[in-house]
């Protein structure tokens, strides 16, 4: 999906901003870079995190006509053209329907099966090829469910990781060939403790005799080809990376990075759109945490999955819910590419096609890779004029696979500890990171007996074995109280809760 405004030569942002005529204060249908007929020879990329994956900075959605193929639409067509233009990164997800064997009749035609006539490795190294598992288990006791899959009852983790396989560079029915690899393979919807707790389930001490056994042990196995869970017995190597996607809940999402002492993600797959900070926002709460781990972070829901464009807010049901025009008049679709693109952390983004055609105008693949040519990011200012526009011209509810906005949160986990040594006192104060609402956090202020005595600085926090810390040593006998206030870019203040250290009788 892109606005249908003719090209001119590429012009700075803030020119562009400017120069976009105002519709019921908003912005009008913006020029766009001048890419003749938008065949790109070289489309923009962006190192994907620490993969080591240059991936162009639009990757093609595996869900829109790629799942609820329309009447008289070739999917394969779609994955045809978007690999000629230069998208490498493509997405897709084990419950996607047949989204998965549409990327594999397009990869035959491209000779990127292994093992088949004219196998194209070189080709095949250039595309980064993620697909998603909602199954949350490797193991568990017969007749319990691992999570939902399109695959056969009773699937587990590793099931669907060869489904995938079959599906995309095998024959459909479960067989693939030998050398057929996922580039990354990334549990699908994190959004809650439980999810979290069965993902990581014997992680640390994997167990082959256990009843139960979480998806991240399996996945790990077969990213290593080893065989620690006794689920890959020909100790096979599948799988290149391993991540985790998430629509609702960032401090959920924050959760699960920060017990991964392992490093076991190498990338996060987040919604984001210029909505994002009117809900509990990613942009400053997980986005930061998983580029200070080194992650490759992968926007989505650009469009708000269509609602943004008509559809009703809501998970798409079949092909009557796509959205098929490029932009609307009032809400031209370059600003929101470029919004999200502008994130910092944000890598690439991904989008959904529902249409395709020879017509560049008409085209949503051709005008969604000439917006994502974003080589200078937006600043504050420019982002606050898209939010806005946005904010006035989508209904309530848009957004509605987000978390409603919360208020600044305190720091959490706070613990204080003291020793006593000689009549003096340490006393030392452990935190964990809090969570932004609309503005990021700036500092954590440190309060004795109602006083700021001192400041430590945010960070984005890696793990939960490296909290934030502060000590000093109490010299006098007296008691004192303690809080630490998290403190935002807007001069908002949540303090902790009291912590009291006895006097010295």
């Amino acid at each position: 999906m892109a606005d249908s405004s003719r090209d001119t030569h590429a012009i700075h942002r803030r020119t562009f901003l400017k120069q976009s005529a105002v519709v019921a204060a908003g912005f009008a249908a913006a020029p766009h870079l001048a890419l003749g007929d938008l065949r790109l020879d070289s489309p923009l990329t962006r190192p994907l995190g620490r993969t080591g994956f240059a991936a162009a900075t639009l990757g093609l959605g595996g869900q829109a006509s790629l799942q609820w193929t329309p009447p008289g639409v070739d999917p394969v067509a779609i994955v045809l053209k978007a690999l000629e233009r230069g998208v490498n990164y493509i997405d897709t997800s084990n419950v996607y329907g047949p989204s998965q064997q549409n990327l594999g009749a397009a990869f035959r035609r491209l000779h990127l099966v292994p093992g088949r006539p004219g196998y194209d490795e070189k080709r095949r190294r250039s595309l980064f090829v993620a697909t998603k598992t909602m199954l949350r288990w490797g193991k568990l006791p017969p007749g319990e469910s691992a999570g939902r899959t399109n695959g056969p009852p009773g699937s587990r983790a590793a099931d669907d990781v060869r489904r995938s396989l079959s599906l995309m560079f095998g024959d459909g029915k479960g067989g693939y060939p030998r050398g057929a690899y996922l580039d990354c393979v990334q549990i699908h919807m994190v959004w809650s403790g439980d999810v979290v707790d069965a993902i990581y389930h014997g992680l640390d001490r994997p167990d082959p005799a256990a009843d139960r056994i979480g998806a991240l042990a399996v996945l790990r196995d077969l990213r290593d080809g080893t065989n620690l869970t006794g689920l890959n017995p020909g100790e096979e190597k599948l799988i290149r990376h391993i991540g985790l996607t998430g629509h609702s809940s960032s401090p959920v999402l924050i959760d699960c990075l920060l017990r991964d002492d392992k490093g076991i993600f190498d990338t996060l797959l987040v919604a984001l759109n210029p909505l994002d900070r009117k809900y509990l926002n990613h942009q400053y709460n997980v986005i930061p945490v998983a580029r200070a781990r080194g992650m490759g972070v992968i926007g989505m829901k650009v469009f708000a999955d269509g609602a943004m464009y008509g559809k009703p807010p809501g998970w798409t049901r079949d092909h009557r819910d796509l959205i098929l025009q490029v932009g609307s008049p009032r809400l031209p679709s370059r600003p929101l590419i470029e919004y999200t693109l502008s994130t910092p952390g944000v890598d690439i983004v991904i989008v959904g096609i529902g249409h395709i055609d020879p017509d560049p105008e008409r085209c949503q693949l051709e005008r969604n890779l000439a917006d994502a040519q974003v080589e200078m990011p937006l600043d504050d200012s420019e982002r606050r004029r898209i939010e806005a526009l946005v904010a006035e011209v989508t209904p309530e509810g848009t957004n509605w696979f987000q978390r409603p906005r919360e208020p600044l949160g305190p720091p959490r986990r706070l613990q204080l500890r003291h020793e006593y040594d000689d009549g003096r006192r340490r006393v030392r104060l452990v935190w964990h990171t809090a969570i932004a609402s609309d503005e990021p956090i700036v500092r954590y202020d440190i309060i004795r007996d109602g006083r700021r005595v001192a400041q430590v600085p945010h960070r984005p926090q890696v793990s939960y074995r490296r909290p934030f810390r502060w000590e000093e040593t109490v010299t006098d006998r007296e008691s004192h109280v303690y809080t630490v206030a998290t403190v935002d870019a807007a001069g908002r203040i949540a303090a902790s809760e009291e912590q009291f250290v006895p006097g010295l009788g």
